[in-house]
């Protein structure tokens, strides 16, 4: 098996179009390229350092991210066509950052808890349900996945 390489991080503006194109779904079983993607994915998120990273954001435009919160207790996991398919009413605030726009960081609002519908690297269909950290960084993911940025969501003061 070849080694997992670090992949290049698209950022704005430079790499606008990409990062704002639309993502095609990923289908299953996954090919070969796609796995390869995905560790290479992985590798990239730990050495940013990240906690979460959208193939948009290595050039990719597929519907696939990879969300890395193991120095906050959860496991490493990779979702696949995801959707938000409810979102609380109550929201809340948390200062985000992003990869594609490095030494950016503001607060952004988003609904305080979030249930995503994906796929697993099996193609096993998922819920998961988020809250707090984990719940906003699945709603940042998804947002690349749909073109859009944290740029577009910072709170102005």
């Amino acid at each position: 098996m070849l080694m997992a390489k670090i992949l290049r991080l698209h950022i704005l503006p430079s790499d606008g179009k990409v990062l704002r194109a639309q993502n095609l779904d990923v289908s299953f079983p996954l090919t070969p390229e796609v796995k390869k993607l995905i560790a290479d994915m992985k590798t990239t998120v730990k050495k940013a350092p990240g906690i979460g990273l959208a193939a948009p954001q290595v050039g990719v435009n597929i519907k696939l991210a990879v969300i890395y919160l193991e120095e906050f207790g959860l496991k490493g996991f990779t979702i696949i066509n995801p959707v938000v398919v409810s979102r609380s009413i109550k929201k809340s605030i948390m200062q985000e950052g992003c990869l594609s726009i490095p030494g950016v960081f503001g607060p952004v609002k988003r609904p305080a808890k979030v249930e995503v519908f994906a796929q697993t690297e099996e193609g096993t269909k998922i819920l998961i349900q988020g809250d707090g950290l984990l719940g906003k960084v699945l709603q940042h993911e998804i947002d690349h996945l749909n073109g859009v940025l944290i740029a577009d969501k910072i709170i102005k003061k």
